[in-house]
This record gives C-alpha cells, structure tokens and sequence, in this order.
C-alpha cells in the first residue's frame, strides 16, 4: 500500500504546528520531525503520537536525518531570525551557512523527495535551497504567498461579508513588503471588486483598496507584536501546499518558484499563481494582470535578485 512520508525539518512554533495540521487533516502515514534540539522534537512528537486515538492512524516519531529517507516531502521550518537592527543580506548570510550543512544532509536521505521551504525570507532560502540541492526546480518549492492569497481573501471576506472561499484573489512577487495585490483581476461570483460593489450599492474605493493591501502586508507583523510570532495560518497554508502535492490536484497556487522568462522575470523565486501537483511545480500561468501590477511583480524580483547576488551564495 502506497505511503506518504512526510520530513519536518525544525520543531519550533511553526515545524510544530505544520505536523499537528498534517496530523489533523490525515495527509500523511508518517511524518518526521528533526530539530538541532532534538529534546524538544522528542517532547513535540510524543505530545502528537498521545493523541492518535482522536485522529486517523499516523506514525509521529522525532529523529535525525537518517529517519527522514524516503520522504515524498521534506519540509524546511529551520533558519534564523532577524536581529535588531541586522540587514537581510546579514540575515540571509547566515541562513546560508546553516543550509549549507542542512541542505545536503536532507538531500543524501531524501534524492527523489520535494523540498518545501517555508523559513524566512522564503523566496531567498528557497533560491538558497535549489541552488544547494542540484535538484530539478520543479522539486524546490517555497510557500511563498499562499499565506499573503489567504489573508487578501480572509480580509476582502470580511469587508464584504462574503465567503472566503468564493473571493478569487491573489498576493504574488516577494513573500515580504514589496509584495502585490492584483486587484485589477479580483473577483467575487465572477465580478469584479467594482461591478459587485455597484450590484449590492457598497461604497469602495482606492483608498479602501490601499488599506486592505497594507493590511496584508503589515498582517504579520501585527501578530507576532502582540504574540511573538506567527503558526497557525502558516502551518494551514503548509498543509494546503502538500495536500496539493500528495493529491496530484493540479491546484492553482501562489508558491514561490523559479521563474525563467514568465512575465519578463528571469532566475529568480518568486510568487506567482503556479500549478502544483505530485510531481511539485508543473508550471506557472502567466496571468493578464494590469501593466502596474506587472511592473510592480519584475521590481519585486529586482530586490530579491539583488539580495542573492549580494549574498554568499
């Protein structure tokens, strides 16, 4: 009978998170967690296994590399936090000579796996990581802004009180603060934000629309003042991802991949609405979106292109 393994590399609030979702949405037959401290994976993964009996059957066991092989997944949670005051060229510098050794050590166990990076700055470690891995880019995969696409949805639902899931939206560019909402192809039930604003009489306009696109960008930062950090959405969005892989779904995603010539972008990760099924990244779509939105997705990928040519890579 067919298996599915998943690797969780980092047991911190998000890796931790990210197994209890699998956990609950029987995805996986077994998952893995691996954390530098391996106490603390231990103490995460025997707080899962006692409570198998109110979940569907699932091998949760903490470990080392070794464990890992033969993931269909591995999932990366690991890497550093900005200091104060530290820049992202400092911050990914040192991420790099972590992954240095973290990269081929998954990699030596896990030859035929998909690699899903979810540590920040995603697009950045995720490049980092395809470059470290050799593997095929198809098989590199960062989470990118499916957490961004949900939080715009989540708050356009809110705004117009109108379920989530029948709001067609996207974030794309950089997991970060140039990223973009494409408001110009936004739609509910088909309609564009102005056309159903005007069909149910709602006052909307450019200045609201602004205010909903800071927010969004601004989401996270305004959680982790208030709790010190972010894990539940993240771990959802992680979840998603990989249903999205295990199922063969051929979703529409916006991850994070290597872009080579869509939209005028070249080598360089970064979101853009992606087919994602079994064998990872099937491919992109290249969407019409407004010349704005265009130009403000290939600065995007300036900046990020910039910080790894910058970086030690």
């Amino acid at each position: 009978m067919k298996t599915n393994k998943i690797s969780i590399i980092g047991a911190g609030f998000v890796g931790s998170t990210t197994a209890f979702a699998l956990m609950n949405h029987n995805i996986a037959s077994e998952i893995v967690i691996v954390d530098i401290n391996h106490e603390k994976a231990v103490g995460e993964a025997m707080d899962l296994e006692q409570g198998q009996v109110f979940v569907s059957p699932v091998n949760i066991k903490a470990g080392d590399y070794p464990d890992t092989a033969g993931s269909d997944i591995v999932i990366i949670t690991a890497g550093l936090a900005q200091k104060p005051g530290e820049t992202r060229i400092d911050l990914v510098n040192r991420n790099i000579e972590i992954y240095k050794q973290l990269v081929p050590s998954i990699v030596k166990y896990n030859p035929d796996a998909i690699l899903l990076v979810v540590s920040n700055p995603v697009d950045i470690l995720t490049h980092v990581t395809y470059k470290l891995s050799g593997f095929p880019a198809e098989r590199v995969i960062g989470s990118g802004t499916v957490l961004d696409t949900a939080r715009f949805q989540s708050m356009l639902s809110n705004k117009f009180d109108v379920d989530a899931r029948n709001i067609h939206a996207n974030i794309i560019g950089e997991h970060g603060d140039s990223e973009i909402a494409t408001w110009s192809l936004t739609t509910i039930a088909g309609l564009t934000i102005d056309q159903y604003c005007r069909n149910m009489g709602i006052e909307f306009n450019a200045e609201m629309a602004d205010k909903i696109t800071t927010d969004v960008k601004h989401a996270a930062y305004e959680i982790i003042d208030r709790k010190g950090y972010t894990n539940y959405a993240v771990a959802l969005a992680v979840t998603r991802i990989v249903q999205a892989i295990l199922r063969d779904e051929n979703s529409i995603l916006t991850v994070s991949s290597l872009l080579q010539g869509d939209y005028g972008i070249d080598d360089v990760y970064i979101s853009v609405p992606t087919v994602v099924g079994r064998s990872g990244i099937k491919h992109t779509v290249e969407v019409p979106y407004s010349s704005n939105e265009i130009e403000a997705l290939q600065e995007s990928a300036k900046i990020l292109k910039s910080i790894i040519d910058a970086s030690n890579l």
